[in-house]
């Protein structure tokens, strides 16, 4: 079982991406995003995706430009981040085939991210906006519409997220800082698959 959940690996190396992947994977997390903003990061995606594309999604973070979507491409990524709404990107990303996911916090952004074909909305920072603000925004989303919320949620909040209509979260420093052994970043990642499904239930 899969949850919706991105891991955001920001920090993360190319000689450790693989088997911090792997750790998050045999958890339940099957999401993974590299920030551009890491060290090496088309490095870290290409690892990453030769090792477990098949059986997970996984991508960058913190995309800014078109030509990092193609970069992301190469390296064989297939999901894309961003902390903000670029029409640009969003449709540069759906020509190349890949998963657009960009970030949003008014329902002007919101909007203009679906018209320009983002497959969910990144709520960020979730600080900002907080469940009573997703809760208002989603009565004039179109049905269906996936809204992952990013900054200010996680285990202690998953349950107050879902009741205002949250499909998923982006988990960063909870899963990951740099320096964390794959044991640390394996157990994390089960404390936060466990939180997931006792708010879900």
């Amino acid at each position: 079982m899969t949850r919706n959940i991105i891991a955001i690996l920001r920090g993360i190396t190319p000689p450790e991406a693989a088997a911090a992947a792997s750790a998050l994977i045999d958890a339940g997390i099957t999401k993974i995003e590299v920030p551009l903003n890491s060290p090496d990061p088309f490095d870290s995606i290409k690892s990453m995706a030769d090792a477990h594309g098949h059986h997970a999604l996984i991508g960058a973070g913190t995309v800014l430009s078109t030509d990092d979507v193609g970069r992301v491409a190469q390296a064989g990524g297939k999901l894309i981040v961003s902390p903000n709404t670029d029409p640009r990107v969003i449709v540069t990303t759906k020509t190349a085939g890949l998963q657009s996911w960009p970030g949003v916090m008014t329902p002007t952004e919101c909007f203009a991210a679906l018209k320009n074909g983002a497959d969910g909305l990144k709520i960020f920072p979730g600080t900002l906006l907080g469940p009573d603000g997703l809760r208002a925004i989603r009565a004039v989303l179109p049905t269906g519409t996936q809204v992952y919320a990013v900054g200010g949620a996680g285990p202690e909040n998953f349950a107050d997220w879902f009741a205002a209509s949250a499909d998923g979260f982006g988990i960063g420093s909870a899963l990951y800082k740099p320096g964390m052994t794959v044991a640390d970043i394996a157990a994390r990642a089960r404390d936060i698959v466990a939180a997931y499904d006792a708010a879900r239930a």
